[in-house]
């Protein structure tokens, strides 16, 4: 059934102006009396034409609606009638279907392009993306928003699509979209061997651009290339962790409104797009439809406490609002846990400190070219030791910050954390970077009083982060955690699901959600190769019990295999400058 707003008008016996459509900036101008003129800025605060006698606003399906609610008040002349008559459909489409959705909501299956699986929550997600083309997907961490949004790409073949992302997500997106999206073939077309399908905009300095399907930019970085995207015409933009937009009035969050007002699909992510105040959510959801919350007076004058404040009076009436308009899809572990298994393994790559790598890492590069001439085995297997464990330091070193910028990511959206690490000197660089969080420790240098002071801390809810050594968390009991991260990784499975088990007990009905941050360098690489990370799908030889001596013996001797590995690799390894 139509709205009765959107009942169209056909004839009228006076007519208070005319409507016209402009191609060069897909808008509408309405030239008329004062009465609606004022009427139409007053509707649709986003318009320009400040002069009298004209507003000119944007051709979308939202303000469509209500320009024709608007004429059922005030009659126009309509100058190019086929194009009105397009947009009007489209629009009353639009509304019927986005009825349809909130009353009950439908399942996509994604294309062939995508070479993924969804659940059936995230193909309801995925219908929801592709019927409201403009808004956020603000789910719980852990449900999957990477994996539907490029789903959403796929199944809208809508490239070249520009991905804004922290800095530390651009690698783990890089690996993403490898992992889940085959390019469509008349995009594949575009392609030699000398052009990228991905490109990894860099510096703040523009510079010509190579083709690509997909970019991907860090906020830090939009600044710098404000005058260059919106002139690339992107027919997507992706604003992952979106939160980083909640506060207007700088450069990067005036570059980010440029690229997206001139964009047909612009999808935000984040489990949580504000922090502390309401009205960050006016900034965050203004960067996706550029004033269909009104200018920021009048919402801070009609959903807060009067002009100027950002505390709104009615949050649960706002987010209702945004829900039914299409604006805001947000789903929570507990409506969907039983689709969740009991432990949700995620194996996410992170950035690291390149420079910083290379200079840590030279210790182990000279070891392991001074092994060449070694006769003594002891003293060779004494050394190979020593190079592993340098390499493993070096890179736990190096992706460390980067490590605890995510971990603050999951702490800020109020997920109980921990946080799991070997070297002492990263567990230093997790407690100095997260220690607005009030981190305690269990690192093996602690006494049992201590250690039962920072067991009590995290129960009680002093503190929503433990960080542990990988080698000290048996017998803890610390089922008031919800993610498991694994800043480091240990060459023996058991002892991952044991630590998993800190948090996981039989009988617990939560899902735990368990973080393997990885680096693609150093021995990462060769770690997840034993253990079988590439694949992601590891429980079988997680095991998801406690070490044996079996186990030990096991892990020992294939660990061996791919130590001898890493020291070849150093071998070969020039010396940094």
């Amino acid at each position: 059934m139509i709205p009765a707003y959107l009942q169209k008008v056909e004839t009228a016996e006076y007519f208070y102006g005319d409507l016209k459509y402009e191609k060069k900036t897909d808008s509408w101008i309405i030239e008329g009396e004062p009465c609606v003129v004022e009427a139409a800025k007053r509707v649709f605060p986003g318009s320009s034409g400040k002069g009298a006698g004209l507003a000119r606003f944007k051709n979308t399906k939202r303000i469509n609606g209500d320009l024709n609610w608007l004429m059922q008040r005030y009659p126009l002349r309509v100058s190019q009638p086929e194009i009105w008559d397009k947009a009007y459909t489209e629009a009353v489409d639009h509304v019927i279907k986005r009825q349809e959705l909130n009353e009950q909501p439908q399942k996509v299956t994604p294309p062939l392009e995508f070479k993924g699986e969804l659940r059936e929550f995230q193909k309801e997600g995925l219908a929801f993306l592709l019927h409201n083309q403009r808004t956020l997907l603000a789910d719980e961490m852990g449900l999957g928003k990477t994996p539907m949004a490029i789903a959403f790409l796929a199944a809208t073949e809508s490239y070249p699509a520009l991905l804004v992302v922290p800095p530390h997500l651009i690698r783990n997106w890089q690996k993403e979209l490898d992992k889940f999206v085959k390019l469509p073939q008349k995009i594949i077309s575009l392609f030699d061997d000398n052009k990228d399908r991905v490109h990894v905009i860099k510096g703040l300095k523009p510079y010509t651009l190579p083709e690509a399907s997909v970019y991907i930019i860090h906020y830090l970085l939009l600044r710098g290339w404000k005058n260059v995207l919106p002139d690339i015409g992107f027919k997507a933009v992706i604003f992952d962790e979106i939160q980083e937009l909640r506060h207007s009035g700088t450069d990067k969050y005036s570059a980010a409104s440029l690229v997206a007002s001139g964009c047909e699909n612009v999808i935000g992510l984040s489990g949580t797009p504000i922090y502390n105040r309401g009205g960050e959510m006016w900034n965050v959801i203004n960067i996706l439809e550029y004033h269909c919350l009104g200018d920021w007076d009048s919402f801070t004058r009609e959903w807060c406490y009067g002009y100027g404040s950002d505390l709104v009076k009615k949050p649960n009436l706002l987010g209702d609002y945004l829900k039914r308009e299409g604006l805001l899809l947000r789903r929570t572990k507990e409506q969907v846990l039983k689709e969740l298994p009991p432990k949700r393994r995620v194996v996410q790559t992170v950035d690291f400190d390149t420079g910083k790598y290379g200079s840590l890492i030279q210790s182990a590069v000279e070891k392991a070219k001074s092994i060449e001439g070694m006769t003594d085995f002891l003293q060779k297997g004494r050394v190979t030791r020593e190079i592993v464990e340098d390499s493993r330091q070096a890179i736990g070193i190096a992706k460390a910050p980067y490590v605890a910028a995510f971990v603050k990511m999951l702490l800020e959206a109020g997920e109980k954390v921990l946080l799991f690490a070997y070297h002492h000197a990263v567990h230093d660089i997790y407690t100095e970077e997260l220690k607005e969080f009030r981190p305690m420790r269990i690192t093996g240098h602690e006494t049992s009083a201590e250690k039962e002071k920072s067991v009590e801390a995290f129960m009680d809810g002093r503190t929503n982060i433990i960080i542990i050594s990988l080698r000290a968390g048996s017998g803890l009991n610390l089922q008031k955690a919800n993610c498991v991260v694994f800043g480091e990784l240990d060459w023996s499975p058991a002892v991952h699901s044991q630590c998993e088990d800190r948090a996981h007990r039989i009988g617990q009905e939560d899902s735990i959600l368990c973080y393997y941050l990885v680096a693609e360098e150093g021995t990462d690489e060769t770690i997840q190769e034993f253990l079988g990370l590439k694949v992601s799908q590891f429980v079988g030889i997680m095991g998801d019990r406690s070490e044996t001596e079996e186990d030990k013996m096991l892990a020992q001797g294939k660990a061996t295999e791919h130590m001898n590995k890493i020291v070849e690799r150093l071998k070969g390894e020039k010396k940094s400058v």
